[in-house]
């Protein structure tokens, strides 16, 4: 491994999701010593589209300014200038989509400093003056994207943290195959399941570390766009959100435009899910179907249904969570925040999270404090929204050790 002038304080994040990339992409930048582990043997396709709102992008540039540039490059927003400021708009799941309604051609979230994308002129989001930005890319693509601020040697792929020791001075972590790893913060970025969920709250608040089904649950599609043509005609063009009774759908453009991404969602009971210990689960294609029919929706959503796979994802997220740290661990990320998608939300703090903590983790780092007799806290509490978090750090008296 590439060592830096901190190679005495190391991190180890558990996940190269998003909330993960971000993390290492701060702290490389900052020049903190860090190792990622990841279970999967490559980046996560799951989920097709992933997006910066307005907040995520502000954070992203403190991270790393030279990110945006090759984000461009990937990422899409809806079809012609009129719609640039357009975040989503509002229409029916019925037939006709609510069309021919007096409110139709007025039902968008936008907002003139608002840009989903780079204009057509060539001109990046800087230039044009923007206020706030965000659009959409593939998952796969972006964290491919941010893999290129990483050096190579700081990822282990195919190495899944099986337990986390907590030592008075260090983290041990084990693998399946019996091997360990040491370092002196491990920070959690994994997924809503997670070994550092697990963790975290089990001793002091063990009913926390599950996450909770919201009572929804949703089909995942992409198509090319020329079928989204074919099915929703031009309002495949703008990102749409369409509206019925325990029923919904949502659809943009990803991948340059070039392909139609959707969701279809089911409102479900809230203990209608039934996978124990699972988030997703495989169903028969006529049960899907039978989510979707009646007269109260158009056709085209069943068209779309049948070009899905025939798996259900739940909808979970942490309702509760009275801390987000314990001891030399911490959580970010889904780990520490699971949310819903339909504020799109989640990535963003994420971002924001990682800009806080790289720093806080690089003045540790500095300080050269490894075996403190006091270990610094940091706390995380709600704050007056629940997309957003107050984070503070209260330093307790560090005693120094010797280089």
């Amino acid at each position: 491994m590439v060592e830096s002038k901190n190679h005495q304080f190391h991190i180890a994040i558990v996940d190269a999701g998003i909330a993960g990339l971000a993390l290492a992409m701060a702290l490389h930048k900052q020049d903190v010593s860090f190792t990622m582990y990841e279970e999967a043997k490559e980046y996560s396709t799951v989920g097709a589209e992933i997006g910066f709102s307005p907040n995520g992008m502000r954070a992203i540039n403190l991270i790393e300014p030279t990110f945006r540039p090759l984000y461009e490059e990937i990422c899409v927003g809806s079809k012609g200038e009129d719609a640039k400021h357009i975040f989503f708009e509002g229409m029916l799941l019925e037939p006709g989509f609510g069309c021919g309604q007096s409110w139709h051609g007025d039902s968008a979230w936008s907002h003139p400093d608002f840009v989903r994308k780079s204009v057509s002129t060539g001109l990046s989001l800087r230039q044009t003056g923007a206020i706030l930005i965000g659009a959409q890319a593939h998952r796969k693509a972006l964290l491919d994207t941010m893999n290129k601020f990483i050096p190579p040697d700081h990822a282990r792929f195919g190495k899944r943290v099986a337990g986390i020791e907590q030592q008075s001075d260090f983290v041990k972590l084990g693998f399946p195959d019996g091997s360990t790893a040491t370092a002196d913060i491990v920070a959690g970025a994994a997924r809503i399941q997670s070994v550092v969920r697990s963790h975290v709250p089990r001793d002091t608040n063990p009913s926390q570390v599950a996450p909770v089904y919201a009572g929804a649950y949703c089909y995942r599609g992409v198509i090319p766009m020329t079928e989204g043509y074919e099915i929703l005609g031009d309002l495949t063009d703008v990102a749409k959100f369409y509206f019925g009774q325990g029923r919904g759908a949502v659809t943009y453009r990803i991948s340059g435009g070039e392909v139609s991404n959707y969701l279809l969602c089911v409102a479900d009971t809230r203990d209608g899910w039934k996978s124990k210990d699972a988030v997703t689960e495989r169903v028969r294609p006529d049960v899907v179907m039978s989510d979707f029919q009646g007269s109260d929706t158009d056709e085209a959503f069943r068209r779309l249904l049948s070009e899905a796979q025939p798996v259900r994802w739940g909808l979970f997220h942490h309702l509760e969570t009275s801390t987000y740290f314990r001891d030399r661990a911490f959580m970010i990320g889904d780990s520490a925040h699971a949310s819903l998608p339909f504020q799109a939300a989640g990535a963003a703090q994420g971002l924001e999270y990682a800009v806080v903590l790289s720093r806080i983790l690089a003045e540790l780092a500095n300080s050269r404090n490894l075996h403190a007799t006091k270990t610094s806290t940091i706390h995380a509490s709600p704050g007056p929204r629940t997309t957003q978090y107050a984070v503070h750090v209260l330093k307790d008296s560090l005693s120094s050790r010797p280089n």
